[in-house]
């Protein structure tokens, strides 16, 4: 036989892009159609159902960036549409839509959403989604359409700067052409026809070409190509589908790759979009889900941000409603069990816990839903503190892709054991087809199946399939294709079913599971740890506020009755859990965004001020006695750690003076020396009078680093800004000064458009250097670091995570090393050799580089580099201009409790109160390693007070919990604060002992009487 595959596959193509669309449709009547274009932002439905309408001529421009338009339609079916009073067989009605759509991606550019009159909603209209259902047995009917005119600000991924991300800059003209709203009888098996060759084509093009089963496929569907007359396509294309018949029905083989297919929706919760917005693309995405689920009684559909569902219920109760109804079908599966799906480096460990417990919280209230999958497909890479924070909020799946956009190294498993940092472990699963936008295409099944690491030990993977990003979830084609490919030669076999009943499954097949240690660094997205730092710093902030907000609000609970502010301070969660969404926090989104969260950040911060402000008065009561709110876990100035006091007045000497070589300033602690221009040249503790600069280098360097990505100009920064920096020396002053308590430096400098004000500052009794930086940044596509050279010979360093620490290397011996150039650190990183350390403590700063260099040819030193700032362009083009101030606190001779407690001390700054009394700890805990993460009073509203307390230092730890008040016996609860059961090594009224092993996280619930 001649070989004329290629041939055919071009006449099969033109037939799918020439024949078929034009006879899904027997019958097409354009409906009658009026507009009221939103003056601002957009309204209710009940706003919009009142409104005055004016017809309009379809086609017709409409939607400046940003705005909303309504159109009602209306119309009735042609009678001559009728047979003997009914719609010809195989045939049912809709309106087809088109908002003037260009290409085929949903969520990205024009979106609406179809109500009745009532103000029910029907669907989401969007590429490929077009069309809204008539109603059956209905010749008249009436339906409005909300229209978003939403720009494509990413448009081909140029990553250029762009005004639309900005309501300001984004223009006033329309943006789109409405083409059509067109009643139209759509044609069954048409539709049918076209979803087989979808099937078919798509698996055959990932066979080989010698196979035997590729070739049967081809001449299937040439057989189909003879049958169907494209001049009669409505009459021939049940021959045509009897054609394909036979390739459909062949059955897998029985070693085929097991895919269960989960609908999905992946909805930024903020992006490229406003969080506005992304509200009404949850309304769109879930209605047409559940619609969908009407139709598809097999459809099940994953919802993974209970902050999405809390909009719904608050915005559309009715759709809410609905919802529930298909919760308890179990076609709509609550995932996830977090707020949002947020960044997992960068949230404080307290945080962490509040996604879980608010996430789940939501979902057990208002579905009954105990969600066991953590649910993160496109954060950028995951701490290693995460499977225990997932354990003890009962949590038994974790489930992600995004580390198949390694650049370097590919992860070796696909279903594996994530041991954390103290030792827990999640069983997790990366889909192998690599993605969480499946449509179900040939081409990702196959390399769903070609991309599975665990070949002949397990057999089965996830995929998560329907439009996302900009929301859109699943189709009607995708539902289809799912059931053809039930079990089909060629091609892995397809069930939809839950997360739940495949995570079961894995773990059933799986017995003896590969275990990774440690984080999930995603070798890409580098730069979101440093980008918008006004949304960093507005984060840390209030996450530190709100610790101290629920600490003295529940100390004035019990001390002082007071009422506890519960809903204030949910609110203030809400709100910080929200914007540490995995495009808000890293600082990817756009200005709008950006503008709004730091507006909200500062509503929180000013809410939380006040309610620590009422509850210390309610506590010391009334007076002019100068006190101290010790909010750390350890004493400050005297004062006992959680408690309020008269602070002892710090000791020691103080001095700074001139020297011919620049400067000095000392304490009893601390030795610094300053040149001229500003550098450390010397930092040595007077304990081990040991010298921290390495001979001849400079700490406290400011360098400046062209910063020009290949691509995800806000996501990245490349290893190549190395080579191109340049230390900025210039000078404009520097200056000594005296305070009572503190000598100080302030050096001013110029560079490029941009201007910086340094405030090295000394304490009286401090054990650290202060480095408070004000700067005027005015770069583009430039990285600012602040580099310190450290004279330890080491291998490694640690950094903060959540409830503890990593250590990470500072060689490059392998591959996964080298890729690791730039990583997150909480609030501390610690670098030493035995016996000697320095601390470098932050208060903003999440990104650091830890390099090692030779000195002399045979003695190594570290230089740790602390990300300032950065410019990019894309989405926003002015992210971070204008002024900020960052805070450094530096420590020679440090070990690692030394670093908790820097951390700490520079994240809760010491708080001045003036009141009539001290007022003492409500709670205390005997180990000084052992950090308190919250107190706070319960969940429940019940009264009880809880402790979530972690071992900080990597040691075991034996610590007792004990009550200053008149207290039950604690208990050991899980994060939701449900008893979980663990032994402790003694209780008894107001008093719990708990045996900590290295980093393990405890929470306390210690009954009042």
């Amino acid at each position: 036989m001649h070989d004329d595959r290629q041939l055919t596959e071009g006449r099969l193509t033109r037939f799918i892009d020439d024949v078929l669309p034009g006879a899904l449709y027997r019958r097409r009547k354009p409906l009658q159609v009026q507009a009221w274009h939103v003056p601002g932002e957009p309204v209710p439905v009940s706003k919009a159902l009142a409104a005055e309408y004016r017809a309009v001529e379809v086609p017709f421009p409409w939607g400046a960036p940003w705005s909303t338009s309504w159109f009602r339609v209306r119309g009735s079916v042609p009678p001559e549409w009728f047979e003997d009073g009914r719609l010809p067989a195989g045939t049912r009605l809709e309106v087809a839509v088109d908002l003037g759509f260009y290409g085929d991606r949903p969520g990205f550019q024009a979106e609406g959403l179809a109500f009745l009159p009532d103000g029910s909603l029907v669907k989401g209209i969007a590429p490929r989604s077009a069309y809204v259902p008539w109603p059956e047995g209905r010749r008249d009917h009436e339906f409005f359409i909300e229209a978003a005119a939403n720009p494509d600000v990413a448009g081909e991924y140029t990553f250029r700067p762009t005004p639309l991300g900005d309501r300001e800059t984004a223009g006033a003209e329309p943006l789109y052409t409405v083409r059509q709203i067109d009643l139209g009888l759509l044609d069954t098996t048409v539709w049918e026809l076209a979803q087989d060759i979808w099937t078919l084509r798509g698996l055959m093009a990932e066979l080989p070409i010698e196979g035997s089963r590729r070739w049967q496929i081809l001449r299937a569907l040439e057989r189909m190509i003879d049958v169907v007359d494209p001049d009669d396509v409505a009459g021939t294309a049940a021959r045509g589908r009897e054609e394909l018949a036979g390739a459909l029905s062949s059955p897998a083989a029985a070693s085929a790759h097991r895919v269960v297919a989960v609908g999905h929706a992946h909805i930024d919760t903020a992006w490229l979009w406003p969080l506005r917005e992304t509200i009404r693309k949850c309304a769109r995405t879930f209605a047409s889900a559940v619609a969908l689920m009407d139709e598809y009684p097999e459809y099940r559909f994953a919802c993974s941000s209970a902050q999405q569902l809390f909009w719904i219920k608050r915005d559309y109760p009715a759709l809410f409603q609905r919802i529930r109804e298909k919760v308890a079908t179990g076609q709509f599966v609550p995932v996830g069990g977090m707020w949002v799906e947020p960044d997992m480096n960068m949230p404080g460990g307290e945080s962490m816990a509040r996604q879980l417990v608010l996430g789940k919280r939501f979902f057990l209230e208002e579905f009954g839903v105990d969600s066991q999958e953590a649910w993160v497909p496109d954060t950028f890479g995951y701490s290693a503190a995460i499977p225990q924070i997932l354990r003890e909020a009962g949590m038994r799946w974790f489930m992600t892709q995004k580390i198949s956009w390694n650049q370097t190294n590919e992860m070796p498993h696909t279903s594996f054991l994530w041991e954390g940092i103290d030792g827990s472990q999640v069983f997790t699963h990366f889909p192998s087809a690599d993605t969480y936008i499946s449509e179900l295409s040939g081409a990702e099944l196959a390399h769903a199946e070609r991309n599975f690491k665990e070949k002949g030990t397990a057999g089965s993977s996830l995929v998560p399939f329907g439009w996302g990003d900009g929301g859109g979830g699943p189709t009607r084609e995708m539902l289809a294709a799912a059931s053809r490919l039930r079990s089909l030669d060629g091609s892995p076999t397809v069930e939809i079913d839950s997360p739940e009943a495949f995570f079961e499954r894995a773990e059933a097949e799986y017995g003896e599971p590969p275990v990774w240690v440690g984080e999930l660094y995603l070798e890409l997205h580098r730069g979101s740890l440093t980008s918008q730092h006004r949304t960093k710093q507005g984060n840390r902030r209030n996450e530190n506020l709100l610790l101290e907000a629920e600490l003295w609000a529940a100390t004035a609970a019990v001390r002082a009755g007071a009422s506890y502010p519960y809903r204030e301070i949910e609110a203030a969660w809400q709100t910080v859990l929200l914007h540490q969404f995995h495009d808000i926090l890293p600082g990817t989104s756009i200005a709008w965004v950006h503008q709004e969260v730091e507006e909200a950040n500062a509503d929180v911060e000013r809410t939380l001020e006040r309610i620590i402000a009422a509850a210390l008065a309610a506590l010391s009561g009334p007076g002019e006695r100068e006190l101290v709110a010790n909010a750390r876990s350890f004493p400050d100035a005297g004062v006992l750690p959680l408690g309020v006091g008269e602070p002892a007045p710090a000791g020691g000497e103080l001095d700074v003076r001139e020297t011919e070589a620049g400067f000095v300033l000392s304490n009893s602690h601390i030795v610094v020396g300053v040149d001229q221009l500003g550098h450390i040249t010397s930092l040595r503790d007077t304990t081990s009078g040991r010298e921290a600069i390495p001979a001849g280098e400079s700490g406290n360097v400011l360098m400046l680093h062209r910063d020009t990505p290949n691509l995800w100009d806000a996501w990245d920064v490349d290893v190549h800004y190395r080579r191109a920096a340049r230390p900025i020396d210039g000078i404009e002053s520097i200056a000594a000064g005296r305070e009572p308590d503190a000598v100080t430096l302030t050096i001013r400098r110029r560079f490029g458009t941009s201007s910086i004000s340094q405030v090295l500052r000394l304490e009286r009794g401090a054990g650290s250097l202060a480095i408070e930086n004000t700067i005027d940044w005015k770069e583009k596509h430039k990285l600012l670091k602040l580099v310190f050279p450290i004279d330890v010979h080491a291998d490694r360093f640690a950094a903060e995570t959540q409830f503890g620490h990593v250590f990470r290397p500072t060689h490059v011996n392998t591959s996964w090393d080298a890729a690791r150039f730039e990583v997150s650190a909480h609030r501390w990183i610690h670098v030493a050799e035995p016996g000697y350390g320095v601390a470098i403590a932050n208060e903003s700063t999440y990104g650091h580089d830890v390099t090692r260099h030779t000195v002399d040819g045979r003695r190594t030193v570290v230089a740790v580099g602390l990300s300032l700032l950065r410019s990019p362009e894309f989405p926003d083009p002015g992210a971070d201009q204008g002024e900020h101030v960052i805070r450094f606190a530096v420590r020679p001779g440090a070990g690692i409790r030394d670093a908790v407690r820097e951390g700490t001390a520079l994240n809760l700054p010491r708080r001045r109160v003036r009141g009539g009394h001290p007022v003492a700890p409500v709670i205390s805990v005997s180990h000084p390693g052992v950090s308190v993460s919250s107190v706070k009073l319960a969940e429940d509203g019940g009264g009880d007070v809880v402790v979530r307390v972690y071992e900080s230092e990597g040691a075991r730890a034996e610590v007792t919990v004990t009550a200053d008040f008149d207290a039950g016996t604690p208990r050991l609860v899980d994060l939701l604060e449900r008893d979980s059961g663990r032994e402790t090594v003694a209780f008894g009224p107001g008093r719990i002992t708990l045996s900590l092993g290295p980093f393990q996280l405890a929470t306390v619930r210690i009954p009042r009487l």
